[in-house]
C-alpha cells in the first residue's frame, strides 16, 4: 500500500458522506422523511432509508466524478447485499412491512444536480 492510499480512501469517504447529505436534502425537498442513515447489517449497508406516505425507499447513494460513472456503480452483487440489509431492516421495523417497498438511487457528481431514480432494483434480489 502506498502512502497516498489512506489519503485517497479518506477523500473518497468524505465525498461519499457529502453525497449522502446532499441526497438526503434532495429527498426531503421531495417530501421524504429520512428514517435511517447508513444502516449496516449482514454484509450490506443501506445509505438512506426514506419514507413518503406509504412508501419506504431503501436508497443507495453513489457519488462519482460524473453521473454515468455513478449509475454503473450499482452492481448485481451490490444489489444482493442491499436486499439482505433491507430484509434485516424490515425484520427490526415491523411497522413498515405493509408499505410499498422499493430500492431507489441518488447519483451525485460535482457541479451537477443530484439525480433521484426510483425503483432501480428488486427487494427479492437474493
Amino acid at each position: 500500500m502506498t502512502a497516498a492510499a489512506p489519503r485517497q480512501r479518506l477523500t473518497s469517504h468524505r465525498r461519499g458522506l457529502g453525497g449522502e447529505r446532499l441526497a438526503a436534502l434532495l429527498l426531503m425537498v421531495k417530501g421524504y422523511r429520512i428514517v435511517s442513515r447508513r444502516y449496516a447489517a449482514l454484509g450490506g449497508e443501506i445509505d438512506l432509508v426514506a419514507k413518503r406516505g406509504r412508501t419506504i425507499a431503501f436508497v443507495e447513494v453513489k457519488a462519482r466524478r460524473d453521473l454515468d460513472d455513478a449509475r454503473v456503480a450499482i452492481t448485481p452483487d451490490k444489489r444482493r447485499r442491499l436486499a439482505r440489509a433491507a430484509r434485516h431492516w424490515l425484520s427490526h421495523n415491523p411497522w413498515a412491512v405493509g408499505m410499498t417497498l422499493r430500492f431507489d438511487a441518488v447519483f451525485v457528481a460535482p457541479r451537477r444536480l443530484p439525480r433521484h431514480l426510483a425503483n432501480v432494483a428488486s427487494l427479492a434480489t437474493d
